[in-house]
């Protein structure tokens, strides 16, 4: 039996279609194997989004080669789509596999056997179909991740995405339903909905939406949780809340990228919204969801951006009191109008930057966290784990704050209430079992 080993870089699209690819392999007679091990084909799904990600996948890559000389190295993903020619002069790479091919893996592994034929790669401009990948299981044991969405049609200023993923296709809602059948036969609960351009869900098809999804997906049996992934402001009508609040499975935890609280950087970054609508979206979510858990994503160091600036986006972070922000450095990306500007932000300011928002980030948190100490809350239980040397088990609450009880009998997978009464850590909160598991 040949074996493979598959390794991921990037965002929870990648994740997802790393996965589906590995169950394409194993349903074709291969044995799955750690990266770390010799295999004779490796396939890594690369990423694209900075210079940095460019670098990790030429490493990874040059890794697997070195692993096993005689083993098939396949790159897969973002970084094929924008340095494809680049990568068949590369000695460590044998096949290229683009975006929107992945689902033909058998086939592209056929024809290397027989005539060694290296690139699959299509062109994405003007590509409309959804590439037709699933899962049945993942690599957790509770909660799964769904993809339904591809492609974007924004071109912020900094992004390559548009380039490597290609316009918005929307996967079509049988093949979502059955999917999410599959995984809630398989003891799934939980399920996140995931996509490249999430807002855009449907643009594509006739008589379908975001909103709709979450609504199908709510009447499958056996799912108890259903998560969204990143959204923008814009999509958060008073219609598309108030019918997400309708819908009691819906987890009230919304990451919602900002990436600016100045008006003036997030044009130069080509958002299309302002600060004063990301808080009326987030005035109306606070309005409809008891205390939802608000998290975001903020871009320091971006061209241009002054003291001023960056003291306006400090101030609006405050004011809207998230839950988490997630801070990144500004990373130039070769091919975006951002690597093109003036006024460069230099690194050492971008680094100071960082640890300001970070200090915020977890000032918010943790007080996000202390108003659940004396509550009852419902965790979904996923993992063994020990703290200051003791056994506990872990899980999250809908709003995805992290709840540890003492050790015992296992409690994988099931949906349990907890008092909670205090930090185990600053990033996780414990409390006592209160009665009987709910059904699950």
């Amino acid at each position: 039996m040949k074996k493979a080993a598959l390794h991921n870089l990037g965002c929870k699209v990648n994740a997802y279609e790393t996965e589906a690819m590995q169950e394409i392999l194993e349903k074709h007679g291969y044995e799955i194997v750690p990266f770390g091990e010799k295999a004779d084909l490796y396939i890594v799904n690369t990423c694209s989004v900075t210079n940095i990600a460019d670098r990790k996948s030429r490493q990874m890559l040059h890794r697997a080669k070195k692993m096993n000389p005689d083993a098939v190295v396949a790159a897969a993903g973002c970084y094929v789509q924008s340095a494809g020619q680049e990568l068949l002069q590369d000695g460590a790479v044998d096949i290229l596999i683009g975006n929107n091919e992945k689902e033909n893996l058998p086939e592209i592994l056929r024809a290397w056997e027989e005539e060694h034929a290296a690139a699959h790669i299509r062109d994405l401009t003007h590509e409309k179909e959804y590439e037709r990948l699933s899962l049945s299981r993942t690599a957790g044991h509770t909660r799964a991740y769904v993809k339904i969405q591809d492609g974007c049609n924004q071109f912020c200023s900094y992004c390559i995405i548009p380039y490597t993923r290609g316009r918005v296709r929307s996967r079509r809602m049988e093949d979502i339903l059955q999917e999410v059948r599959a995984l809630a036969a398989n003891g799934y609960q939980e399920v996140v909905l995931t996509g490249i351009h999430l807002d855009s869900y449907g643009v594509d098809l006739e008589g379908e939406d975001l909103l709709t999804a979450v609504r199908r997906i709510a009447g499958v049996e056996g799912i108890r949780r259903i998560r969204l992934g990143s959204l923008e402001p814009r999509i958060m009508t008073e219609e598309f809340v108030a019918g997400l609040a309708a819908e009691k499975k819906l987890c009230p935890h919304f990451h919602l990228s900002l990436q600016s609280g100045c008006d003036g950087t997030l044009r130069r970054m080509n958002r299309k919204y302002t600060t004063e609508e990301f808080r009326v979206c987030c005035e109306r979510l606070r309005k409809y969801f008891d205390h939802p858990a608000l998290t975001t994503d903020v871009i320091v160091g971006f061209p241009g951006e002054t003291e001023e600036e960056f003291g306006v986006t400090v101030e609006f972070l405050k004011e809207i009191d998230f839950y988490e922000t997630h801070v990144f450095k500004f990373s130039r990306r070769k091919g975006t109008r951002a690597d093109r500007m003036p006024d460069q932000v230099p690194e050492q300011v971008k680094s100071a930057r960082s640890d300001v928002l970070l200090a915020l980030t977890e000032e918010n948190s943790r007080r996000y966290r202390e108003r659940l100490i004396g509550r009852t809350v419902e965790v979904l239980m996923e993992e063994e784990c020990r703290f200051q040397n003791a056994p506990y088990q872990t899980g999250h609450t809908a709003e995805y704050v992290k709840i540890a009880v003492p050790g015992g009998e296992s409690l994988d997978n099931r949906m349990v209430p907890v008092r909670v009464e205090g930090f185990l850590e600053p990033d996780v909160l414990y409390g006592k079992i209160q009665g009987q598991d709910s059904p699950g």
